[in-house]
Order: structure tokens, then sequence, then C-alpha cells
């Protein structure tokens, strides 16, 4: 793996300060090229640079591009942690498919990946509910105009040392269910990690903030009736002891830490179901007592306890605004895999030195 060193490296949050969210970027990047004649090539971690783009790259037009989100922790060891790489690398390449981005190989990404975190270890936080956050994207470069899919990409990763998601940690969040506007459909790419989809959630966000609220939890496109998920989770309630988390259909992202929680689940023996789940269900779930917990799954924010959701101006609490037991178990199994703590039974820790 070519490798290019940059003369002056950047300072680094000093210890102790507030993380949040993708403020902060290392020194270095990984990128790759792509064009019709050599395919992927040109292989590389070069300095994390700004780049000059031609405003008639059709990124900027037709928004073709995808993305993925890891998580690096240090180990007891001094090691560096991993979770399930080859769980994204696999769905960022679905993702390509249903964009039109030609397959990239995941051998080079991870070889890339690995190159630029042993480079970039000195980044990486150590305070428990810290991590270095990795963002491998893949964005249409051809300057053209015109609705065809590109035939030149760039492949990057870029890092981010972050704290919590959300500000408040792990305080239950709050959910404005929303009624009105849709963030996918069926035969839509709802399924796919792609940027449109972020773009289409920002109106119905923006609303919830103002009122109050952590998230939108959307419905879906063609009835407004079933659950589908969060803007950056996969839902999850428990009623009456059954752990339902919504099937997915085709419009829902099938989440890797979903994914995770669900094998936890079925081990330890708790009766789970994936399942189309309606928002009557949940509402008369949280009127007659049956609502035990509900919690939200994703790279970025792990676990996430819900403490309230509204719909149709009314709010139902769920659990008395705390964490349930089974989203602390959840959390603290996850979390206790992620940075070492607790012994890997499932192989999901991939281990860089």
């Amino acid at each position: 793996m070519k490798v290019v060193l940059r003369e002056h490296l950047k300072e680094k949050p000093a210890a102790g300060t507030a993380l949040g969210f993708g403020r902060y970027f290392t020194d270095y990047m990984f990128t790759m090229k792509y064009t019709a004649e050599k395919g992927w090539h040109d292989a590389k971690v070069e300095p994390n640079e700004p780049k000059p783009f031609d405003l008639a790259t059709s990124i900027f037009h037709y928004a073709q591009g995808i993305f993925e989100g890891m998580k690096a922790f240090l180990q007891p060891d001094g090691s560096i942690g991993v979770f399930r790489p080859e769980e994204n690398w696999a769905r960022m390449n679905r993702s390509a498919e249903r964009m039109c981005i030609p397959r990239f190989p995941e051998e080079v990404a991870q070889e890339g990946l690995e190159t630029l975190l042993k480079l970039e270890k000195d980044w990486i936080p150590n305070e428990r509910g810290t991590a270095l956050y990795i963002r491998p994207t893949i964005v249409a470069t051809r300057v053209m105009l015109g609705v065809h899919a590109s035939t030149e990409y760039l492949f990057f990763i870029i890092l981010s040392p972050v704290g919590s998601y959300y500000a408040h940690g792990l305080e239950p969040t709050k959910l404005l269910v929303e009624d009105y506007y849709v963030r996918s459909s069926l035969g839509g790419t709802g399924e796919a990690k792609c940027l449109g989809n972020y773009a289409a959630s920002m109106k119905a966000g923006e609303l919830a903030e103002e009122k109050g609220f952590d998230q939108v939890l959307w419905l879906d496109a063609n009835e407004k009736k079933y659950v589908e998920e969060v803007g950056s989770m996969n839902m999850f309630f428990v009623i009456g002891g059954e752990v339902i988390t919504p099937a997915l259909v085709g419009s829902i992202l099938p989440g890797i830490t979903r994914k995770s929680c669900l094998h936890i689940l079925r081990e330890k023996g708790y009766r789970v179901s994936e399942r189309r789940i309606s928002i009557d269900e949940v509402v008369a779930a949280a009127e007659n007592g049956t609502l035990e917990e509900a919690f939200g799954t994703g790279t970025a924010a792990v676990i996430s306890p819900v403490g309230l959701i509204r719909y149709q101006n009314k709010d139902y609490s769920v659990n008395g605004g705390k964490m349930g037991a089974i989203t602390k178990m959840l959390y603290d199994t996850v979390t206790g895999i992620q940075y070492g703590e607790l012994p890997d039974e499932y192989g999901w820790r991939k281990i860089i030195r």
C-alpha cells in the first residue's frame, strides 16, 4: 500500500475535549480511483486535504454516492479493534450495485483501512464512550451533465475522533413520529446507504428538533402505518416480553448493529420477531402497559434507549423515561466486545496491530 506522508501534522484535540460527532478529522485518508478503462486503481494513503472539483462533477448534480460508518476502538493491550468491518464492506457493495456504482475490491479497502488506522493510532481516543469514527465514501467524479451513471469515481476513507452521538449521551431519546413526510418507499433506495436518503430526511428532522425532539420515527411511505426506522438508527420495541424490530422489506437500512443485537438476543433465549409493526400497535401497547422498552441501534449511537414517543400530538412514555434491562444488556454486551472488555464469542472484533 503506497503511503504519502505530510510535512506537518495537525494539532489533536486536547485531553478532556468534548469531541461531539464529526467535528475533528485526522491527518490522513485512504483514496482509490475508478475509471472505465482501468477499473479500481491507484490505492494509497495520503494527507487528508481539500480536493478540487469541477462544478460540473456529476456528484453535485445527481447525488450518485454512497457511504458507510464504522468505529475503531483502542483495546486493553494497545491494539486496535474494528467492529465487523467485513459486514460494512459487503453492505457498501450492495449499495454500490443499487446506485449503479462499480463494485470495489473489499480486500483492498480493508488493507487501506488497516494501513490508515496504524498510521493514525494516536488519534484514537481512549475514554469510555469515545472512538475513532471511520467514514468510507464513494462519489461520482466524471465531469458531465446528464442523468447517466458516471464512468469515474473516487473511493475515500476519512477518520474522525468522536464522543457520544447524542449530546445527552445515554439519556433516553425523544422521538417524533412523522406522518406526513416520507424517507423512502418500496422500490426506492431505503435499503442502500446513499447520499440522497439523508437529504430527504432533513426537513422532518429540523421540524422535530424545533419541537424539542432528538429524532424522527419514520412510517412507511405507502400507508403511513408501519414503523420503519429512525434517521440514524434501526428501531426495536419490547412488547409483552417479545422483542420486535421492523422487517427488512426493502425500504429500511439493514443495520449491522441491528443484526448483531438480533444474534445476541436469540442466543440468550429472548423471544424475537422481525416483522411489520404498526404505530397503532406501539401506541396500544403504551396505553395498556405492555410497551416495556424501546431502543434504537446504529454504528454512531450504538444502542440508544427511547424514553418518549409523540404521535399525533400525544406523548407516550416508555419505561418511565428510563433505560430498560434489555437495552442495557445489549449496550453492555456490544460495547464490551468493541472495547475488548468482554470475550469476543462471535468473532466480530477485527484486531489490527
